[in-house]
């Protein structure tokens, strides 16, 4: 996947109020800039460290630049969580995940569950298969971890698969590891220990998880290798 392009390094100033940030520019100007991330973006936002900003064309944005990469010890993360889904499609269509081989249509966004819109729905000759994408930044060590903060949405995401499985349809938990700094991935108990135990029971429910690692570039992101998961 491809950045949208003109791009603007800067320094990042500060982080507030979950969806701003204030960045100067390489070429001195300080901006304030859409964080389009709402978790605790723990170890991606301090201050000092580089980031990549792109700009919107639509001029009635109050804050056309949006953050879309930020860099810890020379890693390059992709902290923007509006692409992952693009991300996953993308690797999908060119069958770069043989898990998810065999389907002939996939539509984004489709309604289901109790008021919820699931990321992907994959469709063919099998069946369709209802997958739920989620986008890590958070590491520990060489472990990938998620969530960065307690999340109720991603509970109540796990919560709807299992009855996606246990109507005898295919249910996938995606996540997606946009730093190449990880080895293996594990649900972050100590922020969200429901969120883990969730997963786990989803997990012995017959909901598949899944986790790929990108290689991150202000050049572009791409899927590259599947993680190992790591539940006990």
């Amino acid at each position: 996947m491809k950045l949208p392009e003109p791009l603007y390094p800067g320094i990042l100033l500060r982080r507030y109020k979950r969806f701003l940030a204030d960045v100067r520019l390489d070429n001195g100007e300080t901006v304030t800039a859409h964080c389009p991330n709402s978790g605790s973006m723990k170890g991606c936002a301090i201050p000092g460290s580089r980031v990549i900003l792109s700009i919107s064309g639509n001029p009635k944005r109050k804050f056309p630049f949006t953050w879309e990469l930020a860099q810890t010890d020379d890693i390059w993360i992709g902290i923007n969580t509006s692409r992952t889904n693009r991300l996953v499609h993308e690797a999908i269509c060119q069958g770069r995940i043989p898990e998810l081989e065999g389907y002939t249509g996939i539509r984004p966004e489709v309604s289901y569950g109790a008021g919820s819109r699931i990321d992907l729905l994959l469709s063919g000759p099998s069946g369709d298969c209802h997958v739920e994408a989620k986008n890590v930044t958070l590491v520990e060590g060489k472990r990938a971890l998620f969530p960065d903060a307690v999340t109720t949405r991603g509970q109540k995401h796990l919560r709807e698969l299992m009855e996606v499985t246990r109507s005898g349809g295919r249910g996938v938990i995606f996540f997606v590891v946009q730093r190449e700094d990880t080895q293996d991935f594990s649900p972050a108990d100590a922020i969200d220990p429901e969120y883990g135990r969730l997963l786990r029971i989803a997990v012995k429910m017959g909901v598949e998880a899944l986790v790929y690692q990108a290689a991150v570039s202000p050049l572009e992101i791409v899927l590259t290798k599947r993680l190992p998961i790591i539940l006990d």
